[in-house]
């Protein structure tokens, strides 16, 4: 190939190209950029691709073809990674201390921060370089993949990473693309090929594309080297459905789209192989400019904790001034005997400048009490999410699918506790709530209905009435192929053929059969034949076509086979062939799709599907009969809770549609605003069509929804319902769901009303669009007005509002969104009906920012991914249309169901966890702190530390690390069966009950009273305290004793916070004190330069110790003792009386796991064989030492007999109702 040996040695330095910044040179263009987020295409122009050609191409500097999705090299992971830690504020705090440390003010070794600090940090470090070496070395195999590239009349294997823009390429059958190429032929007839986009959208339904008739025949290497086209093409961008460019060949210009480009990241199916050219390579792919971060999201419980630290930060300047201020007043003169100023040396503690000793005793105290904020607490907060995403969320048999093998998925864990205080949830309707298996079901043609079945919405409906309706059972020997559950015998096997009108008869099955771009795979019988198709709909109109004697079975990029039985007589069966001569795609905006196409005797026809609003609008005048009782068809149909679309045909005449033809294919040629002016294009033809009729498709609810929502109802979480469906079907559906109910206030807010229906047909715009809104305003003000009184009033009634799109859009208005915001933050449920992807995104917003409330999204489609963006929590559903929603979520599970144990177990479970870890770090490292202020008292304020060294450094990463990772992992207020049997036990979340200002407060009173017994009781002692030589006991004996009793305080404080102690937290526990007195046995002989040489035994050898040992934590914990006692007695807790009714019950272990039998792998029956294992009982379920009464709740398992007190007695009496 030309060009390529002289290229070669000049492109090598485009691999490290793809790692800076795009610079694309191309002919007629600016240099400048627009940046899109991370997308940079450049503007204005186009790009040039010389086929073929190496050197013409290397003038444009394209970028090659290599990949990095690092975030860090060599040389930027120390810099970078630093600035990534120090980001946060904690961090830089210790940094600064550390700083500071090494500053002749501060009273403490470097090693006391500096330690700590290198210690988290060498910790973040090494996280991230394994996470981006797992990057690195994904990057590297793929990059060095092979494919074959033509040089020199041959095929070559090369490396990804060596190919160029222009290069073309050969890629063989279940191998990946390389680059996005465009298609030049196919070992396949006509030039197609099959690709799956799995990896670029999660769909595993294959396409179809088709390269251009004039490069068929480039497919051997002889033929290939021949091609020399020149391309011109959009600047890369992140669309991944559109393109637009147009190829030079042979002095021709021929359009290219989204048909003939094959994406890097799909693979190649159901062809041998495919030549092709590189048009984008490396980051300039369609792929990689998709591959942007999902927004990044912090939990509530995060931002409060930045508050508490801010405030942590406060008490600490406030302890600094209060010793500053001492200081300054201690320093006197007449304390010469105390040397405070010795020739000048230092100006620390000069009486005569007592502002300096005020500025510098601040600086002092600030590193000698830096220890009140916890160092520790971030990296302990994301080691014990990391575990409960990954080991608890991903591994619950509870939220495992088995009939799609799907188990839950925590996609990060920086939210798990914010699963436990939801207060809002928007979901979707399709695929969400319900199964997404589309039957037909229903359908209208000429005017007449067909259909007997009964639908679960209906049969719910006649319930809510009073009338008891039984599904009719077929016969056994019936039997219904997937997507088809139509019972109407007139319309079957042939006798459609005696019906009214036979010719529309034939026309709604013909609209079915060829309106679609569904492709057929397998042998072509009716029995062996299966289709692939963009979605469930169009899949089961398809099949619906089939069962009614129209059998689509083959199609070629220009030609569609119908097997049809029955058109001339009964029992005849016809081959027929269609000519398709132009696709008019659906997207969401047209909400259509047609097909102009050409039968055998030159018939040209136009056949039409989409939403009914949008086919009404397009059809001829008359025929008014016809529409009106199709619309009351659609009405009908909706009400059962089916999906309707309504079909038109339009015969053409030859001349009109060449006229029009020449257009479409000039919008179709166009570089700029392609997709525009094909829609206007559209709007030419797709008007004056007939009315054929309509179909009604049943999509049922999934498995448990409506349990679930009833259970996440009484949660005191609020569900709202985004769809893009009509209302009738909408408010159906929330019947069935248990949504809302007869007893409930229902404020509709709907577009379909006479008066606006007749403004409509006025025709002006500026007219309805005045009318709409004013009628909104008002609609809104009265609803409002009307819900403020009930919420007022006694009835205690429940408020639901349902809403459609277009009113929702002046409702969103600035002037009316405060009105509709209160009114929904009134309701207990809400239903939006036909909202586009952008209104639910702009609802989930309002609600999260307006009313400042936690908020969840589910959904399961592409287009729902800006709703699961938008809200606090993202949720996706792996369903059947495709794999977006759930690379756009934090948690993905398989069914709407499993929400339930999602966030009333697991949620509800981390909140309580984390809330227990948070507040629990700050109460020991402010007892810490204390004990350190108080003893600034007796030493003149001059900053004298109290602890040595390695105590301070050691006190969080050593000897009280561990158990509090244990209760923040394994803590258990009461079961997943409590949990969900009790629903109103979430409340407390959604309150914030665990972690608010006043439990703060309370944990800083008990860390005040703590603090000072331990400094006082230590301190008093000592001057009764003698060795066994007969000295009194020095300071580091003294602070040796308070750091002794100060460690065991506060890890039995700990077990005092839990709701469960197993024997993880009694190990944890234990290691930790004995994790102490094994490091001060061996500090005391080892550094025999410090005051500590043999403190620990010497103490041991005194009765003093033992005792202050014992009875100081006894005397501190007493208080703490006290109160918990009374709050749970007197005050008790949600849970706590749930613990108490099921104090006698053992937990039922393994309950709820789903029997999955043979459908597990080797290692998922592992984990459900460890689940049946007995597991670790726990030995009480109050608090750490049970008090008088309090038998442990697990005593029973344990065959344990706990005596009756006498107070027992008398305190279970006075529960008992009284009769």
């Amino acid at each position: 190939m030309k060009g390529w040996r002289e290229a070669s040695g000049s492109r090598q330095s485009s691999d490290s190209v793809s790692s800076g910044t795009p610079l694309v040179i191309d002919r007629n263009l600016s240099s400048s950029t627009i940046r899109l987020g991370r997308v940079q295409p450049q503007a204005p122009g186009h790009r040039t691709v010389f086929c073929n050609d190496r050197e013409a191409n290397q003038l444009a500097k394209y970028k090659g073809n290599s990949v990095s999705t690092t975030k860090y090299n060599v040389a930027t992971f120390l810099p970078k990674g630093l600035y990534e830690q120090f980001r946060r504020v904690a961090n830089l705090y210790f940094l600064t201390i550390s700083c500071l440390s090494f500053t002749p003010v501060s009273p403490v070794s470097p090693i006391t921060n500096v330690i700590p600090l290198s210690l988290v940090l060498f910790v973040s470090l090494v996280k991230e370089a394994f996470e981006d070496w797992k990057r690195l070395q994904n990057d590297m195999t793929i990059n060095n993949s092979s494919v074959e590239v033509l040089q020199d009349q041959r095929w070559e294997a090369t490396p990804w990473k060596k190919l160029q823009v222009g290069d073309i390429v050969r890629v063989r059958q279940d191998t990946f693309f390389p680059a996005d190429l465009l298609l030049l032929a196919s070992t396949n007839p006509d030039g197609i090929c099959y690709t799956e986009t799995a990896n670029l959208d999660g769909e595993t339904n294959l396409k179809i594309r088709k390269a251009l008739e004039k490069t068929w025949d480039y497919v051997t290497p002889e033929k290939a080297s021949e091609f020399k086209g020149e391309i011109h093409c959009e600047q890369p961008n992140n669309s991944l459905y559109t393109f637009t460019g147009n190829l030079l060949l042979q002095k021709q210009t021929i359009p290219i789209g989204p048909n003939q480009i094959l994406l890097r990241g799909c693979s190649l199916r159901n062809t041998e192989y495919i030549v092709g050219t590189l048009i984008f390579t490396g980051h300039e792919t369609k792929v990689m400019m998709n591959a942007m971060n999902v927004p990044s999201k912090r939990s509530t419980l995060e931002r409060k904790l930045d508050k508490v630290i801010a405030t942590l930060f406060g008490v600490l300047l406030c302890l600094c001034l209060i010793g500053a201020i001492g200081s300054a007043v201690f320093v006197n003169n007449k304390y010469h005997y105390l040397m405070l100023w010795v020739n000048g040396d230092s100006q620390q503690f000069n009486p005569s400048n007592r502002f300096v000793v005020f500025i510098l005793s601040i600086f002092t105290l600030i590193t000698l009490y830096s220890p009140i904020i916890p160092i520790s607490l971030y990296v302990s907060i994301e080691m014990i999410k990391f575990i409960q995403s990954t080991k608890f969320i991903n591994n619950d048999l509870r939220m495992y699918h088995s009939e799609t093998n799907t188990p839950a998925l925590a996609r990060t864990s920086n939210l798990n506790e914010e699963l436990g205080q939801v207060e809002y949830i928007f979901s979707d309707k399709t695929g969400t709530l319900t199964r997404n298996l589309m039957e037909f079901f229903k359908c209208s043609i000429a005017g007449v209905t067909y259909g007997s079945g009964i639908t679960e919405i209906e049969m719910g409906a006649a319930r809510r009435n009073g009338v008891n309706v039984k599904e009719v059972q077929k016969p056994a020997h019936t039997s219904r192929e997937k997507g088809f559950n139509f019972d109407d015998a007139r319309l079957m096997l042939g006798s459609w053929r005696n019906e009214p009108n036979p010719e529309m008869c034939k026309e709604f099955f013909r609209c079915l059969a060829i309106c679609h771009t569904v492709l057929p795979e397998g042998e072509e019988s009716p029995e062996k034949l299966r289709y692939q198709a963009a979605s469930p709909d169009e899949a089961a109109l398809v099949t619906a076509a089939k069962n009614f004697g129209f059998f689509f079975y083959r199609r070629t990029p220009t030609m569609i086979h119908v097997r049809e039985s029955h058109i001339q007589k009964m029992g005849t069966v016809e081959d027929c062939k269609y000519e398709i001569l132009n696709i008019l795609e659906f997207n969401s905006t047209r909400k259509r799709q047609s097909v102009v196409c050409r039968y055998g005797d030159g018939r040209l026809v136009l056949y039409c599907k989409g939403a009914d609003n949008v086919i009404y609008e397009r059809l001829s005048s008359g025929n008014d009969e016809l529409k009106k009782v199709t619309r009351e068809h659609l009405e009908q149909y909706g009400e059962a809770g089916l999906r309707t679309l309504c079909l038109a045909y339009k015969d053409l005449n030859p001349d009109m549609y060449e006229n029009w033809n020449e257009k479409f294919i000039q919008s179709k040629s166009a570089l700029r605003d392609r997709e525009r002016k094909l829609d206007e294009v559209a709007e030419l033809i797709e008007n004056d069509l007939t009315l054929i009729g309509c179909t009604a498709i049943e999509d049922k609810l999934q498995e448990g929804v409506p349990a679930c929502i009833e259970t996440l109802a009484k949660a005191g979480i609020k569900i709202w319902v985004l769809t893009g469906d009509k209302l009738e079907t909408a408010i159906n559906i929330a019947y069935a769901c248990k949504l809302i109910n007869n007893n409930m206030k229902q404020f509709v807010i709907s577009s379909e009303t006479d008066s606006i229906r007749d403004v409509e047909n006025r025709g002006d715009q500026v007219e309805i669009a005045q009318f709409i809104s004013d009628t909104v305003k008002n609609e809104l003000r009265k609803c409002h007005e009307e819900a403020q009184a009930i919420i007022h009033s006694s009835s205690g009634q429940k408020l639901s509002l349902l809403i459609d799109g277009k009113c929702l859009m002046y409702a969103l208005d600035p002037s009316m969104r405060s009105t509709l915001l209160s009114l929904s933050l009134s309701c207990t449920s809400v239903v939006c009906c036909r909202v586009s992807p952008l209104q639910k995104a702009q609802v989930t917003r309002l609600v999260r920012k307006g009313a400042n409330k936690i908020t969840l999204s589910i959904g399961d489609g592409a287009n729902d991914v800006g709703m699961i963006q938008a809200a606090h929590v993202g949720v996706g559903i792996s369903g059947l249309e495709g794999m977006q929603a759930v690379m756009a979520s934090d948690f993905a599970i398989a069914q709407f169901r499993f929400l339930t144990d999602l966030l009333l177990v697991h949620g509800r479970w981390s909140y309580l966890r984390l809330c227990k870890v948070v507040s629990y770090f700050f109460y020991k490292n402010l007892t810490f702190t204390l004990t350190q202020f108080w003893y600034t008292f007796q030493t003149g304020y001059s900053g004298q530390r109290f602890y040595d060294d390695w105590f301070q450094s050691l006190y969080n990463v050593i000897f009280t690390a561990l158990p509090v990772i244990i209760v923040g992992l394994l803590d258990k207020d009461v079961s997943a069966l409590l949990s969900k049997k009790y629903p109103q036990l979430y409340k407390e979340g959604i309150k914030n009950t665990y972690f608010n200002w006043k439990v703060v407060g309370t944990l800083a009173c008990f860390s005040v009273y703590q603090s000072v017994i331990v400094y006082n009781f230590a301190v008093a002692s000592s001057t009764t305290g003698l060795t066994s030589a007969g000295k009194m006991l020095g300071l580091w004996d003294i602070s040796s004793t308070a750091f002794t009793c100060l460690v065991i305080t506060v890890n039995l404080r700990l077990l005092m916070m839990c709701n469960t102690v197993t024997r993880w937290h009694s190990i944890s526990v234990g290691g930790s004190i004995l994790a102490w007195f094994a490091f001060i046995f061996i500090y005391s002989i080892v550094f025999v330069n410090k005051g500590t040489y043999f403190t620990i035994y010497v103490l041991m050898s005194t009765a003093y110790f033992y005792l202050v040992t014992i009875l100081v934590p006894i005397v501190a914990l007493m208080g703490d003792f006290l109160y918990l006692g009374i709050q749970r007695w007197f005050y008790p807790y949600d849970y706590q009386i749930v613990q108490e009714i099921h104090r006698h019950e053992p937990e039922s272990i393994g309950a709820g796991l789903l029997e999955v039998g043979n459908q597990l792998t080797p290692e998922e029956e592992r984990r459900y064989a460890f689940a049946l294992l007995p597991r670790e009982k726990s030995k009480h379920t109050g608090f750490a030492f049970d008090s008088p009464g309090y038998e442990s709740f697990f005593a029973t398992q344990q065959g344990v007999t706990v005596h009756q007190k006498a107070w027992d007695v008398i305190r279970r009496a006075s529960m008992k109702p009284k009769r």
